[in-house]
């Protein structure tokens, strides 16, 4: 049975790869420590799941509307009232299960065969994934490691052109854990309005940060009307089974985001969208120790990998991944994520994963206990030690 040429556009994501390899490993008795998988490994706060049983024995496990329902899609923009600055009306918020299918929406309404979307590279590879799914082109703008992981603005500057349709930004960003500065976001701010562009802004890890605040674009004025921002509960409130996200958008957009719902998955879990009232209005003390405890691993992990030679890690400010350079071992970063993985018993990603850009570097995720990552450390000196000779 021959598939539909578009299937052959579709990419997917490493990380589920890996894990498939890993648990293979481990099955044949190898003990892998999994530093792969971008997911917390904390539980979900007694406040949220003693919510969803509330209301699932209320009898709330039917349709909602394929927007949301209302007093979710309230608590939502009251949320991002106070954490972004802005006015929000619940009318401007669509909620769906996870936030991907905002990004895979956003690209499906605005992007047409021939139109370039500008990504970063590297990036969440499913960007890129989509925006070729569609016919359109990505333009992958590298992420400079002497610029702590931005963009040379200059360099964006350049690469927008008349066929440019969209910019995709993700701060904190997945996979080096950088942020997006005011500055840089004033920059990008100005171009999307004189080139009259649509901005993607993923902010899924804006409430994991270490250092200094989350900036979101859409607070710049004129920017509400021009970005869609996508934010959920699986990062924040280690939600990820729970399909849980949302885009912010100007009304007009909202139709056409409600119909792809609709079309596609009618509507989010009805309990699940009222659990997420209790996330957003209840107590937030899990959260607060969870980055805690994430600050306290970036450090453990970005101190070890600076002490191995032959590797060097620029801090993370946000997000729950490093993103080591290892150029200097001379290997290909898949080999060196696969002799890991094989030898060592370390699942990582390699940096090729994410872009182009992501040769030379590897993703680790440190969502994983204090004992494991400084067991992984151990292993990766061993095979630095190995490869260097």
């Amino acid at each position: 049975m021959k598939l539909a040429e578009r299937m052959h556009r579709l990419g997917t994501e490493s990380a589920f790869e890996v894990l498939a390899r890993a648990k293979e490993l481990e099955r044949k008795g190898k003990e892998v420590i999994h530093l792969e998988i971008g997911e917390p490994d904390f539980k979900t706060p007694q406040n949220i799941c003693d919510s969803a049983k509330d209301y699932i024995d209320k009898g709330y496990t039917h349709y909602t509307p394929s927007q949301g329902l209302y007093e979710s899609r309230e608590a939502i923009a009251k949320y991002i009232e106070k954490t972004r600055g802005i006015q929000v009306d619940p009318d401007e918020v669509v909620i769906t299960p996870g936030g991907k299918p905002i990004l895979f929406y956003a690209i499906l309404t605005f992007v047409e065969p021939g139109d370039e979307v500008i990504i970063p590279d590297p990036a969440y590879p499913i960007y890129e994934s989509v925006v070729r799914f569609v016919n359109g082109i990505p333009r992958l703008i590298p992420l400079r490691e002497e610029l702590g992981f931005r963009w040379d603005l200059n360099e964006l500057k350049d690469a927008i052109t008349s066929s440019t349709k969209m910019i995709i930004l993700n701060s904190p960003h997945n996979p080096t854990g950088c942020i997006f500065p005011m500055e840089d976001l004033k920059v990008i701010a100005e171009l999307a309005q004189e080139n009259d562009l649509i901005v993607v802004s993923d902010e899924i890890y804006s409430r994991l940060i270490y250092e200094g605040r989350h900036e979101s674009i859409i607070s710049f004025p004129g920017m509400k009307e021009r970005t869609i921002l996508m934010d959920g509960f699986s990062k924040t409130y280690a939600m990820t089974g729970w399909r849980l996200g949302y885009g912010i958008m100007a009304k007009d957009f909202i139709p056409h985001f409600t119909r792809l719902v609709t079309n596609t998955v009618s509507c989010a879990t009805s309990f699940v969208q009222l659990a997420g009232i209790e996330a957003l209005e209840g107590d937030q003390s899990d959260v607060e120790a969870m980055v805690a405890e994430f600050k306290e691993r970036r450090d453990v992990i970005i101190q070890g990998l600076n002490e191995i030679e032959g590797i060097s890690c620029k801090k993370p400010q946000g997000a729950f991944y490093a993103f080591p350079n290892i150029q200097s071992l001379g290997m290909k970063s898949k080999d060196f994520a696969d002799l890991l993985l094989q030898e060592y018993g370390v699942a990582v990603l390699s940096g090729t994963a994410f872009g182009p850009a992501g040769e030379g570097y590897l993703r680790l995720s440190y969502a994983n206990s204090l004992e494991n990552i400084r067991k992984a450390l151990d292993r990766i000196r061993e095979a630095v030690e190995a490869v260097k000779g």
